[in-house]
């Protein structure tokens, strides 16, 4: 009898491969417990086959706060040329903290000015007037109707287009000076008005406290530009175009993005109440810079960076410019310039510094009065700081006028640091070049 034959010995069975595809006719299947012979799966086939899945709850998405700035800037820049984008950065911050009004201590300016006609001052109020809460039109309103409409606990946001018509004149300016006093007034909280009302003319305090947006050709008054965000329009260049604005068509998408920042910013108000920001700037500019830092904190993502570096390049650049305070910053700055390029001497006779001062081609000394800068008028100048002229002896052995490096030391730190290498550039960039240009904050 031969040998006999040898079982076949069954080969094993192929990994079952996991998970499987969709199974027609069975909702599901596929997403069943695997078989048990399938629960010892190699570490290849996990490796290289088997899909990676990812959950999306773990994808943080982006906050509401976050998304409604980001899309209000860009309903600004679709109507608007606007000069930079820390000016779009501006704009969207201050609309959005108009509707939290009663959360802040201070009621920041918006000033929209510019050189000329058509250099879309009136369309960007059009787009801020339908986005701020409680909207209220000034043109042509006198300081008793206005400050009859602020009330504490909801104040308006106050809108007054072609401002240039109210303070653009010596003349204008004394009428409407009732106006500008309301105007400066209302920047700080418990700022009140009085009046005398009622059939028994008793005195009545009226509050004054409220954001208020102006726009106008030219600056608007020192002391309303000291309380403002300031955006510096210009016409647009060619190759820069901008959608139309009708207000039947177009606003109905402004006042969803109004609507949505009332929603996000209202439950807020007791945060930003309480909030104490980080600033990059101090005094009057911080004041004035503070709500706009908290909605951009509130909001997250990278709106606190981006508001910070707009309020120190727009608060640098806007150092110094106003008429009264400008010239009296930009003289420390010239002799700072002019002591140095002289070596920094101990001491400078007032004739060789006034020289150099009307030949800087750059400066406004030449033109400042009918002859130039001249002693006298070097003296008034310099007489708010208590730097006056005494006689020096000069190396030469001549004895005058002359002024001590040392007498300005103490305005030059306070009124003009030196710049130093983290100082930022300005924001916008002024027409005229020169050392006011590079005014600190």
């Amino acid at each position: 009898m031969g040998e006999p034959m040898p079982l076949p010995v069954p080969s094993p069975s192929p990994e079952p491969i996991w998970p499987p595809t969709a199974i027609p006719g069975r909702p599901r299947a596929h997403l069943s417990d695997p078989p048990a012979a399938s629960t010892e799966v190699s570490p290849k086939l996990v490796q290289e086959d088997r899909p990676i899945k990812r959950d999306s709850s773990l994808i943080e998405p982006i906050a509401e706060g976050e998304q409604v700035l980001t899309d209000l800037a860009a309903e600004i820049k679709r109507y608007v040329v606007l000069p930079n984008k820390e000016a779009v950065t501006a704009v969207t911050l201050w609309v959005a903290a108009t509707h939290l009004q009663t959360a802040w201590q201070h009621a920041p300016r918006l000033a929209v000015v510019g050189p000329a006609k058509r250099c879309g001052k009136s369309r960007l109020l059009d787009v801020v007037t339908e986005t701020v809460r409680a909207p209220l039109i000034t043109v042509n309103a006198s300081p008793a109707a206005i400050f009859r409409s602020i009330t504490h606990e909801d104040p308006p946001t106050l809108l007054v287009d072609e401002a240039d018509t109210l303070f653009g004149t010596a003349k204008a300016a004394e009428r409407n000076e009732d106006l500008r006093g309301l105007l400066n007034a209302g920047h700080q909280r418990n700022r009140p008005t009085l009046r005398v009302s009622g059939p028994e003319h008793k005195p009545q305090a009226f509050p004054t406290f409220a954001m208020a947006a102006l726009a106008g050709i030219g600056d608007l008054p020192d002391t309303i530009m000291d309380r403002s965000v300031v955006i510096r329009m210009r016409r647009r260049a060619p190759g820069e175009t901008v959608a139309s604005f009708r207000t039947v068509r177009d606003t109905p998408a402004l006042h969803t993005i109004r609507d949505r920042l009332t929603d996000w910013l209202q439950p807020e108000l007791s945060e930003a109440t309480g909030r104490e920001p980080d600033m990059p700037v101090e005094d009057r500019a911080a004041d004035t810079w503070e709500p706009l830092v908290i909605v951009a904190d509130l909001a997250g993502g990278d709106w606190p960076t981006l508001a910070r570096t707009a309020c120190r390049a727009m608060t640098a650049h806007e150092s110094g410019k106003d008429a009264d305070t400008g010239l009296r910053t930009r003289i420390l700055i010239d002799i700072r310039r002019v002591f140095s390029a002289e070596g920094d001497p101990a001491t400078l006779r007032t004739s060789r510094l006034i020289e150099e001062l009307n030949g800087d081609p750059e400066s406004p000394w030449a033109e400042h009065g009918p002859t130039g800068l001249n002693p006298r008028r070097l003296g008034l100048l310099l007489e708010d700081y208590s730097i006056r002229p005494a006689n020096h002896r000069f190396p030469d052995g001549v004895q005058a006028k002359g002024y001590a490096r040392t007498q300005f030391f103490d305005a030059w730190a306070r009124y003009c640091p030196a710049p130093t290498a983290n100082s930022p550039l300005p924001a916008q960039r002024p027409a005229a070049t020169g050392p006011a240009a590079n005014t600190g904050a």
